[in-house]
């Protein structure tokens, strides 16, 4: 009996077969995150603490920031339930999407009055001021939040992210990703009228 030769280019097409799936597959996968990401609205993502109390906090001040000779202190939670209508900030230096809405939360402050708590996250205290200093002050406090804990206890997804927070320091409306014009007329400035209102 006589062997029969082997084809080998065969078992190379077969190999590579055996190896272009998972790659095919992975792309494939990519191509939909991708796409759902880009058509995803990023506000619309669910938030367990709306009708929550605040998370308990104490954060620190942020090291050097003045309004003039006064220090600006950091925050408690308390400071969110004493009857009035409050914004909390996630913000860094280093966020590019946090310099985009910073003017839109001058003009926040500027348009309602209401008190703007900024939580400073993971970031240098000298980077932090100079963003500050460059882009204007809006906060009636900077906490630190050095570590990312508040972040986590606050579900925080990534910076910036804004919560609206009624008198009883209870969490009415959350606000992800950057505030634009038309978030700020058509979302923000009604969730606050609509917290003042309960």
């Amino acid at each position: 009996m006589q062997d029969q030769p082997v084809d080998r280019s065969e078992q190379g097409s077969g190999r590579m077969g055996v190896l272009l799936w998972p790659l095919v597959g992975f792309a494939v996968l990519a191509l939909l995150f991708a796409f759902a990401l880009r058509t995803g609205e990023p506000s619309r993502l669910p938030s367990a603490l709306i009708g929550k109390q605040v998370p308990v906090m104490d954060l620190p001040a942020l090291e050097g920031l003045t309004d003039g000779a006064r220090a600006i202190g950091g925050f408690a939670s308390s400071d969110l339930a004493k009857g009035q209508v409050s914004v909390v900030n996630f913000w860094a230096s280093w966020c590019g999407p946090c310099v985009q809405e910073h003017p839109f939360l001058v003009a926040l402050k500027e348009k309602t009055g209401v008190p703007l708590y900024g939580i400073n996250y993971k970031d240098q205290a000298a980077a932090a001021r100079r963003f500050l200093g460059r882009y204007g002050n809006p906060y009636t406090a900077v906490g630190v939040d050095g570590n990312g804990r508040a972040a986590i206890e606050w579900g925080v997804y990534g910076m910036p992210e804004t919560f609206i927070v009624n008198g009883e320091g209870k969490i009415v409306y959350k606000h992800v990703g950057p505030i634009t014009a038309e978030a700020l007329e058509a979302k923000i400035i009604p969730a606050i009228r609509a917290a003042g209102s309960r």
